[in-house]
């Protein structure tokens, strides 16, 4: 029976996707309902039974206090059938509706609701582009993503569970007093109007209240993220005071905008409360006059009363609902500030797989600045052969790195264009032009996962004898095999912690070179490769390197000049532009930037900050 509910919706079942989500409120939430509308109808309907069904049992209870006013064997003689037939519907048709309505709320809706905008939010926001993710903290975006669904479902969840129920309740309520005398109806009528402009009140500072609210726990989680992600520098700077600062004054913040949103539960509660003493007097005390008066039998009176104890019980859990429903709506709008951003980086619409045939790369009049008016890349032209060896050198911001950014399309060009055998890269899809580049970064950051997982990250469908001679090409399967986890988990399966924080950076940088070369892409990227690996280590690393480049096509991005003295050619940059290149002989012959710094620089190191 649970599993029956639970698959009702599959909330990762295919989609229609969309690059621009609603940005409003009410759209956003359409949007995801439409795979539950048959579920959302069935729970709504029966929401309202189960409240029909509960006002009857009321009125009933009248019914059965009239009826009592005879003999006990003449009530039994006349009316034994209706009570035994009574009985049963209570004991067992109503469970069955009531299991009915929980099963849809508590297995289909919940758990499903939330999953398939946590699913959906995910694939989404992975789709963003890299200078998108540049622009916010990892841990803002990833908070949003957990707990913008929960309030959605939560949401969902008391529209059914309370909202309708209660709205129900009240108008069977209503028909039910106006059933046993129309006065009766005035005084439900008088608070329904005084509750309706608490409500009122309630919701429209609930709403931007928890918005606040949620933004400044965001804001947090935003700033421990980013604490905890970078708790090297914080030690080794002694700066644990100054983190505490920066996250007080978060957390403060965190601490007067859920003060707020209480005040206004608070002040709500103090009016309900009196608006229910009101509601009792005004129903049971005008009962009870009327039933002095001849006009009512004292089953009205008891049905008037237990109905208005029970809409005092009611009311907080209505007040409370309608207050989550908002409140949870708030973090919705929050959490959409993230998830319904439209992507920034698209395929163009008819962009087809790039078909690698040489390795030829063309830069046309190149220009990027990153929306500003200076910095980037300048007028940049060049051709890059099929299987040439590109060494690329420069201070730092003379634009290396940009130039390889917009070779693997993280950015939309500006000005200009990159051409990959005669192919525009903006024309192609992004998936296909990053399979055919593999990168070596000089911060070479692994996934919190096992080492197998990360190596095999660069061709998952690859054999296990595939990554392992990767791994030893890289010089890197015997200190793997010495790995062990706090878990216990050895070798291939130990896992290497966030970023790879539980190697060391040769170590690091050593696996990342083996998924490289498990890639076998036939375009090579290498910034300062070699960077984090001890003498010995690169030397023979460089040579691994050079047999990596055998038939590609290579840019390596070096300050350590020795290790690109051998390119067939050598690209100088400086304020975006090239302003020198050849082979190292004859730039050093030529005396110029290229061989200031080769002149400069100690051990092989290229002093970036280093004038001309």
């Amino acid at each position: 029976m649970f599993r029956y509910f639970e698959n009702l919706v599959d909330p990762f079942a295919d989609y229609t996707e969309t690059d621009t989500p609603p940005t409003r409120l009410w759209p956003f939430m359409l949007d995801y309902s439409r795979p539950f509308m048959r579920v959302f109808f069935w729970a709504g309907l029966i929401s309202v039974v189960v409240a029909a069904v509960e006002v009857g049992l009321i009125y009933y209870m009248g019914r059965v206090v009239d009826l009592l006013s005879g003999s006990p064997a003449e009530v039994w003689q006349k009316h034994g059938t209706e009570l035994i037939l009574m009985a049963v519907f209570v004991l067992l048709l109503r469970p069955m509706l009531h299991v009915v309505d929980v099963l849809l709320l508590n297995n289909t809706i919940l758990p499903n609701f939330g999953t398939i905008i946590r699913w959906r939010a995910h694939k989404h926001v992975l789709r963003q582009s890299v200078g998108w993710f540049e622009n916010d903290f990892a841990g803002r975006i990833a908070n949003r993503i957990m707990q913008t669904p929960p309030a959605a479902g939560e949401a969902v969840f008391q529209v059914f569970d309370a909202i309708s129920f209660s709205l129900a309740y009240l108008i069977g309520a209503a028909i039910l007093l106006m059933a046993a005398d129309p006065r009766l109806l005035l005084p439900l009528l008088v608070w329904f109007a005084l509750y309706a402009l608490l409500v009122r009140w309630t919701v429209a500072r609930v709403g931007p209240a928890s918005k606040a609210a949620s933004d400044a726990r965001s804001a947090v989680t935003g700033r421990v993220v980013d604490s905890y992600t970078n708790i090297h520098s914080v030690k080794m700077f002694a700066h644990d005071d100054q983190e505490l600062d920066y996250a007080r004054e978060a957390i403060a913040e965190t601490r007067r905008t859920f003060q707020v949103e209480m005040r206004i539960f608070t002040i709500m509660d103090a009016v309900l409360v009196t608006l229910n003493g009101l509601l009792i007097v005004g129903v049971v005390g005008w009962a009870i006059a009327l039933w002095m008066q001849g006009s009512a039998s004292v089953g009205v009176v008891a049905a008037a009363t237990a109905l208005t104890l029970r809409l005092n019980a009611m009311t907080g859990w209505i007040m409370w609902a309608l207050t989550s429903f908002f409140r949870q709506l708030g973090v919705v709008a929050e959490g959409m500030e993230t998830i319904a951003q439209p992507i920034d980086l698209l395929d163009s619409r008819d962009a087809k797989p790039l078909q690698l045939t040489k390795g030829q790369i063309e830069v046309c009049n190149l220009s990027h600045h990153y929306g500003r008016k200076t910095g980037g890349l300048d007028h940049i032209n060049l051709t890059i052969h099929p299987g040439e060896k590109i060494g690329l050198i420069g201070r730092s911001g003379a634009g290396k790195s940009t130039l390889v950014k917009l070779l693997l399309r993280f950015y939309d060009v500006e000005k200009g264009a990159i051409l990959i055998d005669d192919q525009n890269i903006a024309n192609v899809t992004q998936d296909s032009l990053r399979s055919h580049i593999g990168m070596v970064q000089q911060d070479s950051a692994l996934l919190h996962r096992s080492v197998r997982d990360n190596i095999l990250y660069g061709r998952p469908e690859a054999s296990e004898e595939q990554m392992i001679a990767a791994a030893k090409q890289a010089e890197a399967h015997e200190f793997i095999l010495d790995l062990q986890d706090p878990q216990g988990r050895t070798g291939y399966d130990a896992h290497v912690g966030e970023r790879g924080v539980k190697l060391s950076g040769g170590q690091r940088q050593r696996v990342a070179l083996a998924r490289v070369i498990l890639k076998d892409a036939p375009i090579l990227l290498l910034d300062e490769a070699t960077s984090a690996l001890d003498s010995e280590v690169e030397a023979s690393i460089q040579e691994t390197l050079y047999g990596m480049m055998k038939g590609k096509t290579v840019i390596a991005i070096a300050h350590r000049l020795s290790t690109i003295a051998q390119m067939d050619r050598i690209l100088v940059m400086d304020a975006g532009r090239i302003v020198e290149q050849g082979g190292h002989s004859e730039l050093l012959a030529y005396g110029g930037l290229y061989a200031q710094f080769w002149a400069r620089q100690s051990g092989g190191f290229l002093n970036p900050e280093a004038a001309e």
